[in-house]
């Protein structure tokens, strides 16, 4: 689909305000709100505007803490990946999973309570999905820059 400025426009909009009613919307890409809820609609049923999310801090369910994974397998048979990837898809702890090319197989951002959640969710949950071979976890020191929510500093409240 060819995306027009505007349509560029109004879809940085509701990125930065999925709540933004439609006559805020048009007033700020210059439009009057019928073509521009005819365009939001568009862009809604041609799939590029996938849905509406609420942006929930992550300390008030319990998943404040931040964990990223290098996963490899032992063995590439549709059996083994198969089973891995439902698995840890099922996971609420799992945010993102991504199978990637080359080594490691698997990028997984985990989101957890605290370090002892972590360590739980890994040693009971985790490594005991057969065909794991290793596990490299990494911990963010500060987010710079995230598509979810600007993280609340003691600056910014």
């Amino acid at each position: 689909m060819d995306l027009d400025d505007i349509d560029r426009a109004i879809i940085d909009h509701l990125r930065a305000d999925g709540r933004l009613s439609n006559v805020a919307l048009a007033e700020k890409v210059h439009l009057t709100p019928g073509p521009c809820l005819r365009r939001v609609q568009r862009l809604e049923a041609d799939g590029v505007i996938l849905g509406y999310a609420a942006q929930v801090a992550p300390a008030a369910l319990e998943q404040g803490f931040e964990v990223f994974l290098d996963v490899e397998l032992t063995a590439y048979d549709r059996a083994t990946v198969e089973g891995f990837e439902t698995t840890m898809r099922g996971f609420d702890e799992v945010v993102e999973l991504y199978r990637l090319f080359g080594a490691p197989d698997y990028f997984v951002r985990v989101a957890v309570a605290d370090l002892e959640a972590y360590e739980h969710f890994l040693t009971e949950q985790v490594i005991t999905i057969p065909g794991v071979s290793r596990i490299s976890s990494r911990f963010a020191m500060k987010v710079l820059k995230s598509r979810g929510p600007a993280p609340v500093t003691a600056r910014s409240r």
